[in-house]
């Protein structure tokens, strides 16, 4: 497995010399995007994230996502992090709800992972290294909820046998067959049992044909026929089965097969997305959630971003007449949301449309929180409704460990808009220790969306932020 990915790292420096124009052309378009906050991707800015794998539960979307660790220089992913939304704008951080470490058998390596939902209980699909063999393996976590805790019902991987056992996708089907899809570089097959964490029958190797993924274009390589490369995601629609996937050589592009059945044969239908945004690897996931179906992927988009440093990205996807897929390109993200955001309910602050300055952290006293790393972090909420009563008073929970001053401002509808309170963040002496504060502000109406900027002298860590709410 690792000698696969380091043939990404090879391909990807390659890449970068030989479209560094194109690449950094992209980045400051990205990079600009995000200067003026009229950006929504990537959805995620706390934390580096890959592999999106969005899930509907209860008419709420969750979004479970891999983790790169800041300032690494190889896949170093160690938890399976989860994000859920009500509107596509707004993402509320829940923090990890799994990693590797939870498994006896788990040496390294949290990889893509998808869970599902069946009976009230979800059943969480992860790839790591297994310490059995020191090879790629597939287990299977299970909890009563979409936030955890897991545990592994198994005590051992559901599926073990070569390196390349990684990125697993699931489905359910509308008889209720549960269908599982995995494998780099090649892509394997099974039929799950009715319990989730079993199989039945043989574990079926695709045909990696041309007429099915595509005749691969560039290097020749026998091990890589077509260009179908690896992290498949399935789908279905009208009766119509879709197999996405990121198609090599690198850097990745994603594509798609269809078939009338979710075990084949598959049909090769073209690139959904081109290779770009600044990591030479990609990852789809694909879901219908209130009438509109969205696609999710990653790139390198944020500061400091890159191939090792990746951020989920999403775009609403409208499927041609006939029901070919038109090619996506990465742009600024969704623009309208799909509901509005209730300011007089209690908000965490890790619930972002956009934010920069920021970090997420998790601890036992609050759970997760966020925390402004330097002068004027902001986060942005979009689409909040204060409706005609309107909002007179802003409670906020926070703290600093700092004497020197530090404020945080809340302002409507843009960085530099009306100014409507200010906080001086109480000294509590560490994110283990809070203080609630409220202020009165002139009364708001209407929908507006909110900025908070936090301001101060000291250099980093200036101010901890757990919830906030309005008071009519």
């Amino acid at each position: 497995m690792k000698i696969l990915k380091l043939a990404h790292f090879k391909f990807s420096n390659y890449f970068h010399m030989k479209n560094k124009k194109r690449y950094f052309a992209i980045i400051m378009l990205l990079m600009g995007i995000i200067s003026t906050g009229k950006s929504q991707n990537p959805v995620i800015q706390t934390k580096y994230t890959a592999d999106p794998a969005p899930m509907v539960y209860n008419d709420r979307l969750y979004l479970y996502t891999t983790h790169d660790e800041d300032n690494s220089t190889w896949f170093t992913m160690d938890d399976w992090l989860l994000y859920s939304t009500n509107d596509m704008v707004n993402w509320t951080d829940h923090g990890a709800v799994l990693r590797y470490s939870h498994f006896a058998w788990g040496k390294g390596d949290a990889w893509a992972a998808q869970c599902i939902e069946r009976n009230g209980k979800f059943y969480l699909y992860v790839p790591m290294i297994s310490n059995i063999n020191n090879r790629g393996a597939i287990g299977v976590a299970v909890s009563d909820s979409p936030f955890g805790p897991f545990y592994d019902p198994l005590g051992k991987p559901l599926v073990q046998s070569e390196w390349g056992d990684i990125d697993p996708t699931v489905f359910i089907d509308d008889d209720g067959q549960a269908h599982l899809y995995w494998g780099n570089p090649k892509l394997k097959y099974v039929k799950l049992n009715e319990d989730l964490i079993s199989y039945s029958g043989d574990i079926v190797e695709i045909p990696l044909t041309a007429e099915s993924f595509g005749k691969r274009d560039g290097d020749f390589n026998a091990e890589r026929p077509v260009k179908y490369e690896e992290g498949p995601w399935l789908y279905k629609r009208n009766g119509m089965y879709y197999l996405f996937w990121p198609g090599g050589p690198l850097p990745e592009f994603i594509a798609y097969s269809t078939a009338k059945s979710p075990a084949g044969p598959w049909k090769y239908g073209g690139i959904v997305m081109p290779a770009e945004g600044g990591a030479f690897t990609n990852h789809p996931g694909v879901v219908d959630f209130r009438g509109k179906t969205y696609f999710f992927y990653h790139n390198g988009a944020l500061p400091g971003g890159g191939g090792f440093n990746r951020s989920v990205c999403v775009e609403e996807l409208q499927f041609n007449a006939d029901g070919t897929v038109p090619q996506l390109k990465m742009t600024a993200g969704i623009s309208k949301g799909i509901a509005m955001l209730n300011p007089y309910e209690k908000t965490e602050a890790e619930t972002i449309a956009f934010s920069a300055g920021f970090k997420s952290s998790q601890n036992s006293k609050v759970g997760v929180f966020v925390t402004a790393m330097k002068n004027e972090s902001y986060i942005r909420v979009r689409d909040v409704d204060f409706r005609q009563k309107g909002a007179t008073q802003f409670t906020a929970r926070l703290g600093t460990t700092h004497n020197d001053p530090v404020r945080l401002e809340i302002h409507l509808d843009s960085m530099d808009g009306e100014p409507v309170g200010t906080i001086k963040v109480p000294r509590t002496g560490g994110n283990d220790r809070w203080e609630l504060r409220t202020v009165d502000v002139p009364k708001i109406t209407g929908i507006h969306d909110i900025y908070f900027i936090v301001k101060g002298k000291p250099a980093t860590n200036l101010m901890f932020f757990d919830y906030w709410m309005f008071s009519e």
